[in-house]
């Protein structure tokens, strides 16, 4: 007879001036399928809309990295009026080359402040309580407004790979003290 095992983990709540950065909700279901819907938003995300059973087994990968690893990508929620407004957190596929401090916003919320002001948290969080140095951002060339997001945040241009077949740039946010910039 095999024993019982339990896997607890806490997924903790952030925030910020605007937004409530926390775990994934069974009710966040219509909002983020809406978003992973829209071609425009998915365009520099694997440029595929996601169905309403993908965005759930998304939903499902993004909380079951925080068991894995103890880190992970969050909901974001404005606390003005408690909606959905997009992800943002610390992104750890087992293929990836390091940790990726990701960011990604339904399109209405898109040019008002909101992925920097998640991206300065997740960044903060990560390095207080795991001890990053240095965290990545994986942008697509032509992802112009990532890029800008990226730049406003200080992170720096370190050179191209791939990721799933996909070229990217790859940007580096540095923790205070172990890099050119923060």
């Amino acid at each position: 007879m095999l024993g019982r095992m339990t896997t607890t983990y806490e997924i903790p709540t952030l925030r910020t001036e605007r937004l409530l950065l926390r775990a994934f909700r069974a009710s966040d279901l219509d909002a983020w399928a809406a978003m992973e819907s829209d071609p425009e938003v998915r365009r520099y995300r694997g440029n595929y809309p996601r169905t309403r059973q993908r965005a759930w087994a998304a939903m499902e990968t993004i909380l079951g990295q925080w068991a894995l690893r103890g880190y992970g990508v969050f909901a974001l929620e404005q606390i003005a009026n408690g909606r959905f407004v997009g992800t943002s957190g610390v992104l750890h596929p087992a293929e990836w080359p390091e940790a990726e401090c990701s960011y990604a916003l339904a399109q209405e919320f898109w040019g008002h402040g909101l992925a920097a002001e998640a991206v300065r948290a997740v960044r903060a969080r990560a390095v207080a309580q795991h001890g990053f140095t240095r965290l990545a951002s994986f942008i697509m060339p032509a992802n112009a407004r990532s890029i800008r997001v990226a730049e406003k945040l200080g992170a720096v241009r370190e050179g191209m790979t791939e990721l799933r077949g996909t070229p990217v740039e790859w940007w580096v946010h540095w923790s205070p003290g172990h890099g050119p910039i923060v």
